[in-house]
């Protein structure tokens, strides 16, 4: 069988960045939280968690520990969580992708200038709920072309329009040319990182020279469900895994010819297992 494997498949820089800071403080022999899991990725995790690192899911627990080190992930956290880590005097190692750590600057600086924030992005996601955390005023959430049709203020208002940094690249595109059609003083800041473009854009291309695709990454991972859906539309044969494991289906006999992708948080040494059985087992 012949594979294509993306050549931006896997980590991305924030993702590697906050991955490599925890086993740094692994290390140093210190008793490690990290707030929400430190990436999307359920091997990495429970590896993490075999070494002794925990996970704090809220701003409860964060209030009840006394000492340890706390590491932010790379998707950031609210302004809120930082105060309190203050307050309390736990060490806190920030690994907040430095892309995502622009947006909270962006938000805060314009909705002090007291314009509206809109995030393109899918609400409730861990990144938008830190985003949202540095805004000073009123911020909505849009995700589809309903909600973007469906958004009325009143029309003097000023608009900052910013992006989950995972968001389609070209969805983004259509969501804001609605937002300019409504006559709104709008501002847009493209604050979608630059790898995933690339990344969305080469799975985008190999799914569309393919007989069947893989995408490879966590089941809670944002952008790697983006890069199915965008392979989807190019690839009839388009199937999400999460690991070797989930290779347990036989692609039809009419294909020959296989892509491979894999989301940010997808660690090379699981992208590179589904890489070899498929040229050796299909």
């Amino acid at each position: 069988m012949e594979v294509i494997l993306a050549k931006s498949a896997g980590f991305c820089f924030g993702v590697k960045r906050a991955v490599d800071t925890v086993y740094e403080q692994i290390n140093k022999g210190n008793s490690i939280y990290t707030y929400g899991p430190i990436i999307h990725n359920e091997t990495v995790v429970d590896d993490l968690k075999k070494k002794g690192v925990a996970v704090i899911d809220s701003k409860e627990e964060l209030e009840a520990l006394d000492s340890g080190c706390v590491i932010i992930r790379s998707h950031g956290v609210s302004k809120e969580i930082y105060e309190i880590l203050e307050k309390r005097g736990i060490e806190c190692v920030d690994a907040t992708c430095p892309f995502v750590k622009r947006i909270h600057q962006v938000v805060e600086k314009e909705s002090e200038k007291g314009r509206i924030i809109v995030i393109i992005g899918n609400d409730g996601h861990p990144e938008v709920e830190g985003i949202k955390g540095w805004v000073k005023g009123p911020c909505f959430v849009i995700e589809s072309i309903e909600e973007a049709e469906a958004f009325s203020i009143d029309s003097c208002s000023k608009i900052s329009i910013v992006s989950q940094t995972t968001f389609n690249y070209n969805k983004f595109q259509e969501l804001v040319e609605i937002f300019t059609k409504k006559g709104y003083d709008i501002s847009v800041v493209n604050t979608i990182c630059n790898a995933t473009e690339v990344r969305q854009t080469e799975a985008r291309k190999i799914a569309a020279e393919v007989d069947a695709m893989l995408v490879i990454g966590g089941a809670h991972s944002s952008n790697t469900r983006k890069l199915y859906e965008i392979c989807k539309k190019e690839c009839e044969h388009t199937f999400f895994i999460q690991t070797l494991e989930d290779l347990s289906f036989k692609l039809p006999k009419t294909v020959k010819l296989v892509g491979i992708t894999a989301g940010a948080s997808t660690p090379n040494n699981i992208i590179e297992e589904v890489q070899n059985y498929v040229r050796l087992n299909f």
